[in-house]
């Protein structure tokens, strides 16, 4: 038995998101007594490894193949299986991003192992196995019982703390017999010198209520003032005002920082359904019925072309 972490790269380096995952495993591992390993897939530093041991991984897979070069599901799932079956896992851990929902429930069905995606604490029982999730975009929470030996768990951002728990790490290689990858990669374009908005830990975002493109200007200096990324809801981004990649919401993507700032944004189910995991939202609109005054934790009612001034100076000073 064994717990076996996801331990998904980026150009052959770890995010935060990862070490968080690691720390929960680790959780999970020390409650069942048993071992807690990381598969890494594809070409990374061994100072990067390393730094998975600092949070507690006794074990670290670390398999090399041009087929990892480039995401394909079956290959991946198929790794991960023979990884699996080979540590004789019984929980398995993906972080709740695009690349670990598709993975989980590919490998589950694989594994015939019960799925519980996005879970937002370690197991209140392991006999059965019984987890807390996220449901209806984050208004409510269910408990899930997993009837199956095996488990596969997605983690929700910010839902663990890092904890560090140092080891001396030992990294092992397999041998492993993979299908042909069906895709093939036409082109990259690689964002640089940007902060990524699902790796952000601050976030100001835009909606109607800024009237126009042109006015994106306050935002901006808010956002560099704080070390912010900028987002915006959907309406602004099919009117044009700014780019479809910094539209948040269930049909954007999805964030979890610790602070949102949410300015001239009413607050649809759909732009909360992406947003709802904030450790924090404040929120600034002027009128003081905007649903987006029910999911805040602080608000402001007043004209943001008023209220965006005076925050950004006291800010500064």
């Amino acid at each position: 038995m064994s717990v076996l972490v996801y331990a998904q790269n980026w150009e052959g380096k770890f995010k935060k998101s990862v070490f968080e995952l690691v720390s929960y495993g680790k959780k999970i591992a020390t409650d069942l007594n048993v071992e807690l390993n990381a598969a890494c897939l594809g070409a990374i530093a061994a100072d990067e490894l390393n730094n998975l041991a600092s949070y507690g991984v006794d074990k670290i897979f670390h398999l090399e193949n041009a087929l990892f070069d480039v995401f394909d599901n079956e290959v991946f799932v198929s790794a991960l299986k023979q990884v699996a079956d080979k540590v004789g896992a019984t929980v398995i851990l993906f972080q709740h991003n695009n690349e670990g929902k598709a993975l989980g429930a590919h490998l589950s069905a694989a594994l015939k192992a019960g799925l519980v995606t996005a879970a937002v604490a370690v197991p209140e029982s392991y006999n059965p196995m019984i987890i807390k999730k996220k449901v209806f975009t984050g208004k409510a929470f269910a408990k899930v019982k997993i009837n199956s030996s095996r488990a596969v768990l997605t983690l929700s951002p910010n839902s663990f703390e890092l904890v560090e728990n140092s080891k001396t790490p030992q990294i092992e290689s397999l041998s492993l017999d993979l299908p042909a990858s069906k895709t093939r990669l036409e082109n990259r374009d690689v964002v640089k010198g940007k902060l990524l908005l699902t790796d952000a830990e601050l976030v100001v975002s835009g909606g109607r209520g800024m009237k126009s493109g042109e006015n994106w200007g306050m935002l901006e200096e808010l956002a560099d003032t704080l070390g912010a990324a900028l987002a915006c809801s959907r309406p602004v981004s099919d009117e044009g005002w700014r780019s479809h990649s910094e539209h948040v919401g269930q049909t954007g993507k999805i964030i979890a920082p610790n602070l949102y700032i949410a300015v001239g944004i009413s607050g649809a189910i759909q732009h909360v359904g992406g947003i709802s995991s904030s450790k924090c939202i404040v929120a600034i609109n002027k009128d003081k019925d905007a649903p987006i005054f029910e999911v805040a934790d602080y608000g402001i009612v007043g004209d943001a072309f008023q209220v965006l001034p005076e925050l950004i100076k006291s800010l500064k000073a």
